[in-house]
Formats: structure tokens, C-alpha cells, sequence
């Protein structure tokens, strides 16, 4: 609770509060920036008031030892500021990395918190694509924005004060056009908000459609359906096309109405420069340094034109990075109590569900009851869409109930810290998903703190090691991605083996051998057979072959429980389950 809370306190944050608050772990890299872009700021004003001075008194004058000291000067100021923009891109740059290796590790931490509804309406791409292009945006933003804004201000602020000791009806005129250009910035910012924001949305969807494309290849392949995905990508890729044309129109209005107004600021000063001059408001020198200071004064506006796409970026993208920060997490109790080892005596009393991916969603489950004693096996079979698969995903607390409750050792499931509570279940899904690494680390996702020897012990038990140990690297095989290396019988082996090193006390086997082949099938269910001893296991299946020796089956329809008992009584019955015995052919 005390991180819900928290989360709170930053959601309450103004966008740019929280956006600053990323800087407080690198504040001292953050000040060293700082300072090194305050000092090259007052170094550029340096130039111009040593030129008015060359040209008033040290060449009339003749006064050679001091034009050798001006030009000394102006050497030392260069070699130093050389120095300072080495460390400016640098450290700043370095800044920048860490902030985004810091809201990286945040919004990791995150998605791990977000619970599966969040995941069932948002797509993989999308979410990659936040996690690395608007996170790079960001980073570039944390570096360039703050000292780019920071040393452009501090120079238009040096050169007014400098162009006031010139002339100081001459700097009004220069910078009654300042007002001009923030009005106009301010009425082009709305429209660059929503393009900018458009732009992120379509680049998430272009790269969902490649991520699916990817992992889909082998389907793509079998199925010929390369020209199909190829249509589909080209429709997003001719989206992406349209939103980037969009941004770059008003990027082009904003950039070609900006450079206009400096290239009439810049007009204005040698038109007035040249009035004054020729009236004899001000000598050679001070006019050559105004322009000098005009030129000064412009090339920070320019700055601050240049990276206003870039804060565009950085701000869509720090908006989207907020989006996900502030989703609500898996609920956990302020109190909730830490589960031990369970004993495993589970009781679904009256629960409804239904999922919450649109306002008229229709309960997938309603008023479903039942009980499944430790140490027992109890089947759910029956026809799709009953909802089996969905009541395996509430004891875990994957969902919770909308209405009812899921005891386990008469505590409701919701009073458990999730982390104890998914401790005590192991589960044996038919779509196994193994890691980028090796069998290895993918059986040790079982139990981290596990030895190597307890891992062999797994692999043994689930009849895999052999296999294993036929490999040239052994238990330190790569499975390539998604296990893509693997049959589909090794990598269930593999998923089994991690579920006898977890040793949970209780067990949930949905579709584990649905599948697969006959023989392989036949293989896996001596693995789950002895998986399942001393445990209560819940069975999700359609091949009513292997669940035959349940203690108890429950036929599921969308209606609820049809029917219930052993398999000889269920056949007897002659009702739902002997109908799908039968033309399943199973015997």
C-alpha cells in the first residue's frame, strides 16, 4: 500500500514536477552541466565587446600591447570554452543515459505490477515501443533540453543587457520583436502537441504489426500468407506516412514563419543600426558590436526553434511514459497476509467474472461453486468458451473475482500477498513459453535459489535429461526464442521440469498435452502423473483420455456446471460427458 501511495503523490505531480524529479539522483552531474553551459553563455558575449574595443581604442590608438592582450584573451576564452563543450556533450549526454536507464528500470518494475487485463488491451509493440523510442526522446530531452533553454536564455538575457550599454533605444527596437516570436511559438504549440502525439500512436502500431510479424513467420510460411501480412504492414507503413506528413507540414509552417521573423529581426537591426550610425547616435566600434551581439542574440532563438522538436518528442513521449506509470496495479492489501506452504484445500463459492475489455462484456463465469480437497485432482472438461481456462486464472489471482470469492485453506485467496499465493501454485500451460537463454535457466525459473543439482533432479523427473545430456552443450543448450529450437514435447518436458523444482502444493494443468502427438502425449503423462502426487491439482482438458483417473470431473458449459463425478459415473449418466466420450472416441 505504502507504494500505491506513492504513486498517488506522483500522479497528483505536474507533468514537468515529475519530469524534473528524475534529475535529484544526478544532481551534481546535472549542476557540473549547468555551470559548464552558464560560463560558455558568458564566454560568447565575450567576442563581441572585445571586437568594439579593437575597433575604437586599441587600432586608433595604436595600442599594440593591449590588442596582443585582447587577442590573448580571446585565445584563452576559446581553449577554455573548448574544455567546457567537451564536458557539456559528455557528462550532459551521460546525464540524459541515466535518467533513461532510470525510467527504463521504473517502467520494467511496472509492467511486472500491471496486472493481465492490461496486457490482454494493450500490444506488445506498442508497449516496446515506449519502452525504447519515447524513452531514447526523453533521454535526448533530458540532456539538450534544459542546458540548450538554459544557455539559449542566459546569452538573449547577456546580450540585452549588453546591447543596453551600447544604445539602449536600439536594444528596445530589437527586442520588441521577442514578444512577436513567444506569442507566435505559443499559438503553433497545440497543434504540435496532437501531430506529435499522432505520430507516437502510429510509430507503437507499426512496430505491434512488425513484432507480430516476427514471431509469426513460421505461420506466415505454412499458411503462404506473406502477401497478406505484407498488405497489412504497407496499410500501417502508409499510416505512418500520412501522421509523418502531418508533423512535418506544421513542423514546416513553424520553422518557415520562425526563420522570417529572424530574418526580419536581423533586417530591423541593420536598417536602425545604420540610422543610428549615420545620425551619430553611435560610433564604428558599437556598431560593429551590436551587430556582433545581434548575431548572439539570434543564434540562441535559432537554438531554441531547433529543439522545439525535440521537445515535442521528449514531452509526448514523457506524457506515454506517465500513461503507463499511472495504470493501476494488481491490488494487494495494505495487510495481506504472507502464505507459507499450503496445504491446498480450494473452494470457488458462487464467483462471477467477467473480462473488462469493453463496457458490454459478458460474464464469462456466473454463480460457479466448487470444492477441490488437498491432495485431490479434480478435471474441468466441457466445450469451449465455458470458462476453464478463465477459473485457472483466478486462483492464481491472474483476475480477480467480480463477484463471489476463492478460498485456499479457508483464507480467501485475496487476503494472501500475491507473491506467496502464486508461490503455492505451479502451472503447466499447453502454450509453453521458454526465454531467450538456456534449458538451464529456464527450468531454474522454477526456483532461482535452486543448485544446479536440484535442477537435474527436475529434468530427470520430468524425463528430459537425457535428452538434455544428448545435446552438445548440455543444460546450457540455447532455446532460441520462444523455445523455437525445441519440439513441442521438449519444451512442455522443460515446462514440467520447472514446475517440480517450484514443488508447489498445488497444481494447475491447463491443456498441457492437447497439443501434442499421441506418443508424446503418452510420455508427458507419466511426467504430470508424478507431478501431481501429494498435490491438488485442477485439470483443464479436452482429451477426455487424460482425465479418466480424476477423483472428480466437472463438465463446464456456458451455463455452469452440466454435470460432476468420476468417469464411470459420468458415462453411466449418459449426458454431456458420455456424448463428448464418445465422439472423441477416446477409450
Amino acid at each position: 500500500m505504502a507504494k500505491t501511495k506513492t504513486d498517488n503523490k506522483e500522479k497528483k505531480k505536474g507533468l514537468l514536477a515529475r519530469f524534473v524529479s528524475f534529475y535529484k539522483p544526478h544532481k551534481k552531474l546535472f549542476a557540473i552541466d549547468m555551470i559548464c553551459a552558464f560560463v560558455i553563455s558568458v564566454f560568447n558575449l565575450v567576442y563581441p565587446y572585445i571586437t568594439k574595443e579593437i575597433i575604437n581604442n586599441y587600432v586608433p590608438n595604436k595600442l599594440l600591447n593591449l590588442l596582443l592582450v585582447g587577442a590573448g584573451v580571446l585565445l584563452a576564452v576559446y581553449s577554455v570554452k573548448a574544455l567546457l563543450n567537451y564536458v557539456l556533450q559528455y557528462w550532459g549526454h551521460l546525464v540524459g543515459v541515466r535518467i533513461q536507464a532510470d525510467m527504463r528500470s521504473r517502467l520494467f518494475d511496472k509492467l511486472q505490477r500491471l496486472p493481465f487485463s492490461y496486457f490482454d488491451n494493450n500490444k506488445t509493440g506498442v508497449i516496446m515501443s515506449r519502452m525504447t523510442n519515447d524513452l531514447f526522446e526523453i533521454a535526448e530531452l533530458a540532456h539538450h533540453g534544459p542546458e540548450d533553454v538554459f544557455l539559449s536564455l542566459v546569452t538573449i538575457v547577456g546580450a540585452f543587457v549588453m546591447l543596453a550599454t551600447i544604445n539602449i533605444p536600439l536594444a528596445l527596437i530589437v527586442f520588441a520583436f521577442i514578444p512577436i516570436i513567444v506569442v507566435f511559438t505559443m499559438l503553433m504549440r497545440n497543434r504540435m502537441n496532437k501531430v506529435f502525439e499522432q505520430m507516437r500512436k502510429v510509430q507503437g502500431e507499426i512496430n505491434a504489426d512488425v513484432e507480430s510479424a516476427v514471431s509469426g513467420i513460421r505461420v506466415t510460411r505454412a499458411y503462404a500468407s506473406a502477401k497478406h501480412d505484407k498488405e497489412k504492414f504497407e496499410k500501417g507503413n502508409a499510416e505512418f506516412v500520412k501522421a509523418r506528413s502531418r508533423q512535418y507540414k506544421v513542423m514546416g509552417e513553424f520553422f518557415s514563419v520562425m526563420t522570417f521573423l529572424l530574418d526580419i529581426l536581423y533586417f530591423a537591426v541593420l536598417l536602425a543600426g545604420g540610422l543610428f550610425f549615420y545620425y551619430g547616435k553611435i560610433d564604428t566600434g558599437e556598431f560593429a558590436a551590436f551587430v556582433l551581439y545581434i548575431s548572439a542574440l539570434i543564434t540562441p532563438i535559432r537554438t531554441l526553434t531547433t529543439i522545439y522538436e525535440q521537445i515535442q518528442d521528449g514531452a509526448t513521449g514523457f506524457r506515454r511514459f506517465c500513461d503507463i506509470m499511472d495504470e493501476p496495479e494488481e491490488e494487494e492489501k495494505e495487510n495481506a497476509l504472507q502464505a507459507e506452504r499450503l496445504r491446498g484445500d480450494i473452494v470457488f463459492d458462487n464467483v462471477s467474472f467477467a473480462y473488462k475489455n469493453d463496457e458490454n462484456s459478458k460474464k464469462v463465469i456466473s454463480g460457479f461453486s466448487m470444492s477441490i480437497a488437498a491432495g485431490k485432482t479434480v478435471a474441468l472438461v466441457g466445450p469451449s468458451g465455458g470458462g476453464k481456462t478463465t477459473l485457472c486464472h483466478l486462483l492464481p489471482r491472474f483476475y480477480d473475482v467480480d463477484g463471489g470469492s476463492i478460498t485456499v485453506d479457508g483464507c480467501d485467496v485475496r487476503d494472501f500477498t500475491l507473491a506467496s499465493l502464486r508461490k503455492n501454485i505451479g502451472i503447466v500451460q499447453q502454450d509453453v513459453f521458454l526465454f531467450n537463454g538456456t534449458i538451464g535457466e529456464n527450468i531454474a525459473y522454477g526456483n532461482f535459489d535452486a543448485d544446479f543439482d536440484s535442477i537435474v533432479e527436475a529434468a530427470k523427473r520430468a524425463n528430459i535429461h537425457e535428452h538434455i545430456m544428448s545435446l552438445p552443450d548440455g543444460y546450457d543448450t540455447s532455446v532460441g526464442e520462444r523455445g523455437v529450437k525445441l519440439s513441442g514435447g521438449q519444451k512442455q518436458r522443460i515446462s514440467i521440469a520447472r514446475a517440480f523444482l517450484k514443488n508447489p502444493p498445488i497444481l494447475i494443468l491447463d491443456e498441457a498435452t492437447s497439443a501434442l502427438d499421441n506418443a508424446t502425449e503418452m510420455l508427458i503423462q507419466k511426467s504430470l502423473a508424478s507431478l501431481s502426487e501429494g498435490r491438488t491439482t485442477l485439470v483443464v482438458a479436452h482429451r477426455l483420455t487424460t482425465v479418466k483417473n480424476a477423483d472428480e470431473i466437472i463438465v463446464v458449459t456456458e451455463n455452469g456446471i452440466a454435470e460432476r463425478g468420476t468417469h464411470e459415473q459420468l458415462l453411466s449418466l449418459g449426458g454431456i460427458y458420455a456424448g463428448l466420450y464418445a465422439a472423441a472416441g477416446d477409450k
